[in-house]
């Protein structure tokens, strides 16, 4: 049998093999979504990535036959050890041929990196932080990738599995058939709420009437979500790269923003059309042609995704995600969108799952994190 080994990348030549091999090992998968490859060179550079400054990682690659046949990404998020007392080896970024062998040595390596370190803990898949891709898929193999979500073939899980390894969070991820008719719930609490509060919702004329709210919009989240026992706040330098990152390719037909009588933010929730098939047709690329393709999904697109909402804590269970669905109903009524799928949610998240009920919500795809205490491996 042959071996494995293992080397870290060090040079640039290796950091594009790094990137590229996942778009070699899902080929001719029909479900498998690509990153840009420019983004994804730009998330191990310090000057690009601001989690760079309270974090350290390294990236590895697995040869087996003179070929690269996997590749896995160790990080310590020293921010979250010192604001949540957590203490891991995150990894992510892990990819592998259906060898046991070589599942076996890229866990082996984060085992060794946690070691190295005095860290009793290794967790993955996952990025740097909250926002990054998360959760192997143990579910929903046969369903197209979205942008923002991690797509793995069925075997990952069962290797990960054999290796020790156990479920630390799980999150879900629904799809609706969106209805050709708004719930009379929707559309009459959306009035009395709006009423009520003194809420409003903003119509952009341009895109850059958002700009002024992507930092609320950004604060807004850390608010909603800061009741979860994993989440860390985001940062000024992340809040900026993230509106850089994704800014180009926002619609303003899919931003709904509510405000108060004070046009202070209360609520938003950020929408785009389906990206994942021009994603496919460009492989990973924007340039020379890649951008045609993305033209064409914002302009004539039957499916859009979810990608963040926000509430503010004073405004959670009052009903004001009725005036968000309600505006959502309109818009994507008279841009053809028929289906519309969630982003990964934790399945603890109860409050967050509740916003599809009125939709006839389909689970179709479901992914985990897996981690393995090392004290005595």
């Amino acid at each position: 049998m042959s071996k494995v080994s293992i080397i870290e990348v060090k040079t640039a030549d290796h950091l594009k093999q790094f990137v590229r091999f996942p778009m070699d090992l899902y080929k001719n998968n029909p479900y498998y979504v690509p990153s840009f490859i420019k983004d994804e060179m730009k998330i191990w550079d310090a000057k690009e990535n601001p989690a760079l400054q309270y974090s350290e990682s390294k990236q590895f690659l697995a040869i087996k036959d003179n070929k690269i046949s996997g590749r896995i990404a160790v990080i310590i998020n020293h921010k979250e050890e010192k604001e949540l007392g957590i203490k891991k080896v995150r990894f992510g970024w892990i990819d592998f041929i259906n060898d046991p062998e070589v599942s076996k040595a890229l866990i082996q390596t984060a085992i060794d990196y946690a070691k190295e370190h005095n860290i009793d803990k290794i967790e993955g898949p996952m990025g740097f932080t909250n926002l990054d891709k998360a959760g192997m898929l143990t579910m929903g193999f046969d369903k197209l990738a979205t942008m923002i979500g991690i797509y793995n073939h069925a075997y990952y899980p069962e290797h990960l599995e054999n290796l020790g390894l156990v479920k630390e969070k799980e999150w879900v991820e629904y799809e609706m058939n969106f209805p050709k008719v708004l719930p009379e719930k929707v559309e009459k609490f959306s009035g009395l709420i709006a009423q009520k509060y003194k809420l409003s919702v903003l119509k952009f004329k341009s895109k850059e009437e958002i700009l002024p709210y992507v930092e609320p919009m950004f604060k807004l989240l850390d608010e909603t979500y800061k009741h979860l026992s994993t989440y860390t706040p985001i940062s000024d330098e992340q809040i900026k790269t993230y509106k850089e990152k994704y800014f180009p390719l926002i619609d303003k037909n899919y931003v709904i923003c509510v405000v108060d009588e004070n046009k202070q933010l209360v609520s938003f929730a950020i929408t785009m059309p389906s990206y994942s098939k021009a994603l496919q047709k460009s492989k990973g690329k924007l340039f020379p042609f890649g951008w045609w393709h993305f033209l064409q999904a914002a302009k004539k697109n039957d499916r859009a995704n979810f990608y963040l909402i926000g509430i503010h804590p004073e405004y959670q269970r009052r009903g004001v995600t009725a005036i968000i669905f309600k505006e959502i109903f309109v818009r994507f009524t008279s841009m053809g969108i028929n289906f519309a799928e969630t982003n990964p949610e934790l399945e603890e998240n109860k409050s967050v799952q509740l916003l599809w009920q009125d939709y006839n919500p389909v689970n179709h795809k479901r992914r985990r994190t897996y981690s393995l205490e090392i004290n005595d491996k």
